[in-house]
């Protein structure tokens, strides 16, 4: 009970400390002015433990949400591939797929699979990039955000400290196993990469 009380005042002290403020202004400056995806995460985590107005929270996850949309249309254009050594590129994934994942958990099932099929196209570390195929193909496969979480995903695995921990890359049985059982929806994501790709290649103006 004691260490809670302790815990409640630290957070009531970092509420009333000015230099505390100034630092969070100053971080949503350079977020701003910076168009950084990972900074607007730092802003975002110590809004939430200061329990926020829920308006400046919904501000920072349109700023995040916006900003990764922009530059995942600006890759794509530019054929470009994820650097996930890079923190904002690596930030610029993470929020793509977190809004994948809240697109699955509301059941827009194409919305979804289509993110995941992207992700796996522009991710070049294998781990993710089976991973996000598997989403897709569980997707394909007919199951539901529930049923992913409670009989594929191994979320009891996830290390906090881990930093892809934000995706979920740990499965109920082993990721090839899980890839050869889903070949035909992965056969399928796939085709559907293929005609994404040549869909791309044809709106893009001609230089003739």
């Amino acid at each position: 009970m004691s260490e809670m009380n302790e815990e409640q005042i630290d957070l009531e002290a970092l509420k009333k400390d000015p230099q505390f403020q100034e630092n969070l202004k100053l971080l949503e400056k350079e977020m701003k002015e910076q168009r950084s995806i990972a900074k607007a995460y730092q802003l975002l985590d110590a809004k939430l433990l200061m329990e926020a107005d829920q308006d400046e929270i919904n501000e920072i996850f349109t700023f995040i949400v916006n900003e990764a949309f922009d530059r995942l249309a600006a890759m794509l254009e530019a054929g470009e591939k994820f650097d996930m050594s890079d923190p904002e590129q690596w930030a610029t994934a993470r929020a793509i797929y977190e809004h994948g994942i809240q697109r699955y958990s509301e059941n827009d099932l194409k919305g979804a699979r289509e993110i995941f099929l992207v992700l796996y196209y522009l991710i070049t570390e294998e781990e993710l990039r089976e991973a996000m195929m598997i989403h897709s193909a569980a997707v394909a496969a007919g199951h539901d955000f529930d049923s992913f979480i409670e009989n594929l995903a191994d979320v009891k695995s996830i290390n906090p400290n881990d930093a892809t921990a934000f995706f979920i890359t740990s499965f109920a049985q082993p990721r090839d196993i899980l890839l050869q059982m889903f070949a035909k929806e992965v056969k399928e994501g796939e085709a559907l990469l293929a005609k994404m790709e040549d869909a791309s290649k044809n709106e893009q103006p001609s230089n003739e």
